[in-house]
């Protein structure tokens, strides 16, 4: 199991458990314009369920930002794992994709025809969660530890890499495989002491729920680590063909991002009004977060750094994990507004 199929399943198993949404406020779209020109419409493929990762997408549609850039956009949510295959084909024009996971495929004999065209988060906000009773307040103290794994190369070998940076022994880690769907149950009940989550997530849920927990930010441990999860992707005939389709897509989902930054709450109510099943409460802690974080430290949003991209897929190649150097491939800032 993938690392991003066990956190989807980790959203889609919290949003069951929660209400729907609620503090929501009406928001009209502003961008109807009678008389103007026929929209191009326009597929966006989500990594999986819609959560705030997503929330600039939704913003830009509600307040008509695609509009204005003469997009007609239906945002869909694809079956498991078939986002890639769905830009590559061209049935979908953008998609949500990972720098990680996207690895393999770059490194295949037949690698998909898709490039990453922004970063949605400036960082890597994924890390590791414990009770905090537990007392696992360092990579170090894994040891002796269950975790909750997927069984992924990758996976196991970022948390060796985050122990090692700290003196520990993965080796001493007890790893079960397993698939979490509630994160706070399953570290209740003791059914594991730690599960790889995102901070704007699940953290933020403990924090609704009140949950005392211990967080490790795999970001701060080693920057090698600090990879792009998640991005946009786009598909290489779409770059040939209409490059100023991906401009204008992205220059209105830039301004959805920056609004969510200057107004998390109101991006959160427009999320909601879209999504009406998840949960207010987590959407609004969750935006507390993610409106420091879509831009972070970063020059402005959706840039990928280049020492940051090749840094990490260099490590890749170096551990044994990928084939092929991959370095600088599979990125491209250009399309981004200047």
């Amino acid at each position: 199991m993938t690392f991003k199929k066990l956190v989807c399943l980790l959203s889609a198993g919290a949003m069951l458990l929660m209400g729907g949404c609620n503090n929501t406020k009406g928001t009209e779209n502003t961008g109807a314009n009678d008389g103007a020109p026929e929209l191009r419409k326009v597929t966006l493929a989500l990594d999986w369920t819609p959560n705030t990762n997503h929330t600039g997408f939704y913003v830009a549609k509600e307040l008509g930002y695609y509009e204005e850039a003469g997009i007609d956009l239906d945002i869909v949510q694809p079956a498991e794992d078939s986002t890639y295959a769905l830009v590559a084909s061209g049935k979908a024009e953008f998609g949500v994709g990972f720098q990680d996971t996207i690895a393999a495929s770059y490194v295949s004999d037949t690698p998909m025809p898709i490039t990453n065209i922004a970063a949605i988060i400036n960082h890597n906000t994924s890390g590791i969660i414990s009770r905090k009773d537990k007392g696992i307040d360092s990579f170090a103290k894994l040891e002796g530890h269950t975790y909750a794994t997927w069984d992924s190369p990758i996976e196991q070998n970022v948390i060796k890499a985050a122990m090692a940076a700290e003196g520990g022994d993965f080796d001493k880690v007890d790893l079960v495989s397993t698939t979490v769907t509630d994160v706070m149950t399953a570290l209740s009940t003791d059914m594991i002491d730690t599960v790889w989550v995102y901070e704007g997530w699940d953290v933020a849920k403990a924090k609704v729920d009140g949950f005392e927990y211990n967080y490790l930010d795999f970001a701060k441990s080693d920057p090698v680590l600090d990879y792009y999860s998640p991005t946009i992707v786009t598909g290489d005939a779409l770059i040939e063909s209409d490059p100023d389709l991906i401009r204008a897509f992205l220059a209105a989902t830039k301004k959805g991002y920056d609004y969510c930054v200057d107004n998390p709450e109101e991006a959160g109510n427009i999320l909601c009004k879209a999504v009406p099943e998840l949960d207010g409460d987590l959407v609004q802690e969750s935006m507390k977060f993610l409106a420091t974080a879509y831009v972070g430290d970063g020059e402005s949003w959706g840039y990928i750094d280049d020492a940051r991209w090749a840094g990490f897929y260099n490590w890749l190649y170096d551990n044994g994990l990928i084939e092929k150097e991959l370095g600088s491939f599979g990125y491209t800032n250009e399309f981004l507004p200047q």
